[in-house]
Order: C-alpha cells, then structure tokens, then sequence
C-alpha cells in the first residue's frame, strides 16, 4: 500500500515537472514573438517645439529618435530628408513625430505671418500654434469717431508668437504675430489702415 502511494507521487511530481517546462517554453517563444513583431527600428525626426504652419523647417527644432514603425516608416522624415526650403503645412505640436505629408515647398506655401494689435487682452494660454479669430470693429461713417459692431476678419488663423511690452500691458493691448493666408492679407491691412479696431479670439470664445 505505501508502495503504491510512492509511486503515484512519483507520477504526479513528474507531470508538473513537465508542465513547468512547457509553461517556460511557452513564455520564452511568446517574447520572441512579441520581439520579432515589432521588427527592426527607423530613425525619424520629431519635434521639439511647437512648429506653426508656414514655418521653416530646421534642423534644430528635431531630434532623432529611432521607432519601430513597421510598413509606415516612409510616412515620415528621417534626418536625411530634411532639405533647404521646406515648411510645415500644418502646426506641429511639441513631440510630434514628422509626417512627410505635414511639409510643403516654401514657393507653394498659401501662407504669411502678419503682426496685429489686439485691443483686448488674450488669456495667458493663447501661444504658439493656438488657433484663433481676427475679428474688427470698423469705424463708423460719422465725425464721433464710434464703431460699427464687431466682426470676423479672419476666422483661422494660428498664432506665430505674442508680443507683449509694459506699454502695450498697460494699456490692455497685445501684439500678437498670426498666420494667415496671403488672400487674406489685403484685408487685413484694409482694416488696420482704415481704423478699424482689432481682437485677437481663441476659437470657441466669445469677443
């Protein structure tokens, strides 16, 4: 009887000597299958500010890093393909990866930086590559100097930079540097010689 009970823990020690193996096998082949999806990496630029549409594209506002993108890798600049004469095409955000479709030729790019005061103030997280409103108020066909009521200039454009001065803080005027595109550019500079009185609107707010 005790014979019997020896040897059937024997058997049993066996078999869950067994399946550990398997179970470890099984663990090893998973991460080399895991390692050998994800296949071989390509260096790609990304980033490292905020880059709005129409700026050129340098060197020093990337840096490599190497992802495993798999098929997609040609979607997106390496170091190499980083040439004289581009800009970007849309804003790219701070850490984001380059996508080649993001980038144009200086010649065939629509857009131009303008330089505008707003009357009002902004909020302190209007920056770089903010999208916003240019509405007006023109002035009115009097002598009493009052203006019609306020209306959008342009109503997408991105933001370069903001200008501010210890003037222009006091008397609650910034100048703000927005991207636009050039057929707009005429009426814009319609309204500022014309007196028209300027602000700058996040989109979604309410001037």
């Amino acid at each position: 009887m005790n014979k019997f009970a020896r040897t059937r823990r024997a058997f049993w020690g066996d078999v869950r000597f067994l399946i550990g193996i398997v179970l470890v096998v099984l663990s090893i082949g998973g991460v080399w299958a895991v390692v050998t999806a994800s296949g071989p990496t390509t260096p790609v630029l990304q980033a490292t500010r905020t880059i709005v549409r129409g700026e050129a594209l340098v060197s020093g506002d990337f840096r490599v890093v190497d992802v495993g993108l798999g098929t997609i890798a040609d979607r997106y600049l390496a170091p190499q393909d980083l040439r004289p004469g581009l800009v970007a095409s849309r804003t790219i955000a701070s850490g984001e990866l380059m996508a080649g479709s993001s980038t144009e030729d200086a010649d065939d790019s629509r857009t131009t930086t303008i330089v505008v005061e707003s009357s009002t103030g902004i909020p302190a997280d209007v920056e770089a590559g903010t999208v916003v409103e240019l509405w007006h108020a023109p002035p009115l066909d009097d002598d009493e100097g009052t203006l019609d009521a306020p209306r959008i200039l342009v109503a997408d454009a991105t933001v370069a930079s903001v200008i501010t001065t210890d003037a222009m803080l006091a008397a609650g005027g910034t100048s703000v540097e927005v991207v636009i595109d050039r057929a707009e550019v005429a009426e814009v500079l319609a309204a500022i010689t014309g007196g028209s009185v300027l602000s700058i609107v996040p989109v979604g707010s309410t001037p």
